[in-house]
């Protein structure tokens, strides 16, 4: 009644001679077809309709109405979509003040209007203006709503677009994900309104150097837009762009560039030549043809987006320096020095202002700007350029990749590797550059590890600090790690290939869901213990070293050129790999040493590790050669440093230093080494408790011992029931190691002896509380990385054992490598679903023994075979058991490097217990053992095998007494 009242008025007050109901009519007409074109995407055609109903409702219902408001609403969202960004504020912001003058300001048609505005201001790169705008959209809209609504999802979508936008990825992600959820529960999954959420949230994974994740997510989106829209609808061209992108940075060119070619016509088709996604789409294509060194084509392309971007959007804006720094970058290839220099400098100072200066464009930008430097021959203005540039990366890894799982942390340490490996390959040029040496180092301290480190955090906070309800969500995770060692250790049995990996898939999703979890529970405890910046870390660790150590960093990484080379693509430029070493002295003196190539180093390394495992009596000349290699040319760098901190890469992680030969004596006899997983690691860690000075040691295992009535679970795990087929493995006895546990028992009386059928699995992750020491005396073993064709049944061997356990090597190597307890020789009567596989109950992988509570044990020694071994990931480390042990957080740990012989394993350990006892350090009492070991057994296969990682300060808590005499007869040894 109200409307027609109102209706009536303005046609008579606007003298108008067709009745007002039927001008009304016409005005929703307009409305209505406006709408309808703005969903085809002829956006232009939609703002004269929508225009016309303006007009119309302005003249019959006034300037204040709320339909009004709606038009104006309308004719903004037009006006913005084809960047005329000065005609739809005004109007954006007309809506939303007469909705809140007719509503009030809790209304949803004023969400409605914030939101429009919110992605205008966002456009435009007002972030400060948009951000509390999208966020009272949200608020308002859930309060009316509830959480799982359309527009709630809607609201979601642009706050997600404005995080990323100023690369909070972090903050992004989840709002994208919680928006996908509601509109697939609505929706469905194939209505392009889930697609567009599903191209941004494949935005945000691409823009962090996801590719693997962000491909499926823009293909699917594409496919769904093509299948609802049509394939020439805007929508589907903006996924042909992005899609696209992927293609271009995984170097497959032919098919990026198809795509891009399409998706430029859709957006001319759609908007004309002078559209800003016009614009975009050139400067794509225009990089694409950069990348492959095809500058005559990429420039022309280039200026043009510049032009349309600078048009559309004013001088100032992220798309226009976007544009310039493409034209700079082709410049700066055709040595046109100049004018790079003047556009890229342009371009910088527009995102940093339009962006702020911890921006990752702006990193990029400067990482730009300091390669042309380079060009210039003008390396100390290069420096401080990349300086700025890793400081901006650092920053986003201590602040974003908190929230991270572990598996997303080591794809976004991944992504940043670029840019580290480039600090490489500069003070490889420039190794007299003090600056250069620095900044090298300190790249080198800051993400060598950091992975583990990070990993390592989590499990601190967990078991240090958080409450009941994380320490539940880790029990959780456990259990699914628990779960997917046996699927794993199984293989499929009755379960199709397809349905096999789609479980092994859903386990470890939910297993990376709860690690992300509880990374952003526990991120501000781990913000309060973080590493010194850029700019102090190189001290701090020299300020760690003893006065006659020294810390050696190898580094195994891809030679990039610092100046890419003119007219040949990205692709086909050499990316050789080298070995570099960067040492530390007390003083913070940095020394550089270019190894040189990566092959001749890693096959000398592999020869000496296949000799010694092997107990080749010709070993020596091997030792040499890899001496020759990696360390000869150290010497002249190291001053009278002989306490030697190595913080190895690549397949020198493999290798023990104390066994390599100088043509007169073994280096043990001269170097006491210490091995680190990074140079941070010297820095002091936090002792909020008395040191744990209990002693649990579990050894001589009885493999035949029948496996408990129950199957090993934890906590939210649900137990799984033996699968047909499953059985034990032939595992011989290890006397050895039984004698080993009464040696420390009758050195350490009060240490715990769990023995034969006491030495489980099910007390080894069930300790009752971090012991101060940790020992493990039984059978271990790493599954090689065997590959081979999709087809092949590539099946992994325990070596010496012979045993096929796994069905098919897992990818995962915490899954390849792990240890044997009681139980594992069992024989299984038939496949009672009742009863447990030998395996579940006594073999424990790595990834299962990552989750134990180990902060205050100062040290775990893993005497066994292989222990030390796992796949090598570069500047990350080895992952295998050495890893999972660190990230448990033990300080130190001792771990073999080949198959050991139980007789001297047993010998060694004695003598370094009677020297750990003694006060000696917990390397320098390894160094000692080995030389005494040496006297009886010359053979570096005996007294080599055990490399040392972590901290080698003497044990806290005991007295030193007297370094005491062997306690084992030699008759009494199994030989």
């Amino acid at each position: 009644m109200t409307v027609a009242l109102l209706c009536c008025s303005a046609g008579a007050a606007a003298g108008e001679g067709t009745p007002a109901d039927a001008r009304l009519q016409e005005s929703q007409t307009a409305y209505d077809g406006a709408k309808a074109l703005q969903a085809a995407g002829k956006y232009a055609e939609a703002a004269v309709q929508a225009a016309r109903a303006l007009v119309l409702r302005e003249a019959l219902l006034g300037g204040q109405h709320p339909e009004t408001a709606s038009s104006l609403n309308l004719l903004g969202e037009l006006h913005q979509v084809q960047g005329d960004f000065a005609r739809a504020e005004p109007l954006l912001q007309r809506g939303l003040a007469i909705r809140e003058a007719a509503f009030g300001k809790h209304h949803l048609s004023v969400a409605q209007s914030l939101n429009a505005l919110a992605t205008l201001y966002k456009v435009q790169g007002f972030y400060d203006r948009a951000a509390p705008l999208c966020e009272r959209g949200l608020a308002i809209r859930e309060a009316a709503l509830g959480k799982n609504h359309l527009d709630v999802a809607q609201s979601l979508n642009t706050l997600a677009n404005l995080f990323r936008a100023q690369g909070m990825y972090g903050r992004a992600e989840p709002l994208y994900v919680r928006a996908i959820a509601i509109r697939e529960e609505i929706l469905g999954g194939s209505h392009p309104a889930t697609a567009a959420l599903l191209n941004n949230l494949a935005s945000l994974y691409f823009e962090q150097g996801m590719y693997g994740r962000a491909g499926p997510l823009y293909e699917r989106a594409l496919a769904v837009a093509e299948e609802a829209l049509g394939k020439h609808h805007l929508t589907t061209g903006q996924f042909l762009n992005n899609l696209a992108n992927v293609y271009k940075s995984q170097g497959l060119y032919s098919q990026a560039e198809l795509l891009y070619a399409r998706a430029l016509a859709i957006m001319e088709e759609t908007f004309g030549a002078n559209h800003l996604n016009v614009a975009q789409a050139l400067s794509n294509l225009a990089s694409l043809f950069w990348e492959q060194g095809m500058y005559g084509r990429a420039e022309p392309l280039c200026q043009r987006a510049l032009a349309v971007a600078e048009a559309a959007l004013g001088k100032n804006h992220p798309e226009v320096a976007a544009s310039l720094n493409i034209l700079a970058s082709i410049y700066r290839e055709q040595g046109r020095y100049g004018r790079a220099e003047s556009l890229f400098e342009r371009s910088l100072a527009i995102q940093e202002k339009a962006l702020g200066k911890g921006h990752p464009e702006v990193a990029s930008s400067l990482n730009d700007l300091a390669v042309l430097k380079l060009a210039q021959r003008r390396v100390n203005a290069a420096v401080p350029l990349f300086a700025r540039a890793f400081a901006i990366s650092e920053l986003r890894l201590r602040n974003e990749a908190l929230d991270f799982s572990e598996a997303r942390l080591a794809s976004f340490l991944q992504y940043l590797r670029i840019n580290e490996e480039r600090l490489y390959s500069l003070v490889r040029a420039y190794p007299d550059n003090a600056r250069v040496r620095d900044l090298a180092l300190g790249a080198a301290l800051l993400l060598k590890g950091r992975s583990a480190e990070e990993t390592a955090g989590i499990s601190r906070a967990v078991y240090r600090s958080l409450g009941p309800e994380e320490q539940g969500t880790f029990s959780r995770l456990r259990g699914l790690r628990n779960q997917l060692a046996t699927l794993s250790l199984h293989g499929p049995g009755s379960l199709s290939p397809m349905a096999y990996q789609r479980r092994l898939q859903e386990l470890a999703g939910q297993g990376n869901a709860l690690e992300a979890e509880l990374a952003k529970r526990s991120a501000p405890l781990r913000a309060l213990a973080a590493l010194p910046p850029l700019s102090r870390i190189t001290g701090h660790v020299a300020a760690a070293l003893p006065q006659e150590g020294a810390l050696i960093e190898f580094i195994a990484y891809e030679d990039r050129p610092l100046v890419p080379k003119s007219g040949m693509s990205v692709s086909q430029q050499d990316h050789p790999l080298r070995y570099l070493a960067l040492v530390l002295l007390p003083d913070a003196t940095i020394r550089v040493c270019d190894l040189g190539p990566a092959g001749p180093i890693d096959a000398a390394a592999a020869r000496l590790r296949d000799a010694l495992a092997s107990r080749d009596a010709d070993f020596q000349p091997h030792a040499q050669a890899l001496y020759q290699l990696v360390f000869q040319p150290l010497l002249p760098l190291l001053g009278k440093a002989h306490r030697l901190f190595l913080s190895p890469d690549g397949q020198l992680g493999l290798v023990p230093f104390a066994a390599l030969h100088d043509g007169h004596r073994f280096l043990v006899d001269a170097f006491d080494f210490t091995a680190v997983t990074s140079g941070k690691d010297l820095l002091p860690r936090p002792q909020k408790t008395a040191p744990a000075t209990s002693i649990v040691v579990l050894a001589d295992p009885d493999f035949s011992a029948a496996p408990s009535a129950q199957p090993f679970s934890v906590a939210g795990a649900s137990a799984q029931p033996e699968r047909p087929g499953a059985r034990g493995v032939a595992l011989g006895p290890l006397p050895g190691t039984r004698q080993e546990a009464e040696a420390i028992q009758r050195l350490l009386p009060q240490a715990k002896l769990f023995l034969g059928p006491e030495a489980t699995k099910e007390r080894l992750l069930h300790l009752p509380a971090a012991p101060g020491i940790l020992h493990l005396a039984t059978h271990g073993f790493f599954l090689e990385d065997v590959s081979g064709p999709s087809q092949s049944r590539a099946v992994g061997h325990f070596g010496a054992l012979g045993e096929d356990v796994f069905a098919e090597s897992p990818s995962d190597p915490l899954l390849r490598s792990g240890l044997f307890f009681a139980g594992a020789s069992a024989p299984v009567s038939g496949a009672s679903s009742g009863m447990p596989s030998p395996l579940d109950s006594s073999l424990v992988t790595a990834l299962e023994l990552a989750g134990l509570n180990l902060w205050g044990t100062q040290l775990v020694v893993l005497s066994a075979c292989d222990t030390g071994r796992g796949d090598v990931r570069l500047g990350q480390g080895v992952y295998g058991l050495r890893r999972a042990f660190i990230v448990a957080g033990a300080e130190t740990v001792v771990m073999s490097l080949w198959k050991v012989n139980d007789d001297s394993t047993q010998q060694l350990m004695e003598a370094y217990y009677r020297n750990l006892l003694a006060g000696r350090g917990r390397a320098t009492a390894m160094r000692e053992a080995m030389r005494g070991l040496r006297a009886t057994q010359p053979h570096p296969y005996h007294w080599a095998p055990f490399i040392v990682l972590g901290r080698d300060a003497p044990l806290r808590g005991w007295e030193p007494r007297p370094l005491e005499p062997s306690l084992t007869s030699p008759s009494a040894r199994r030989r």
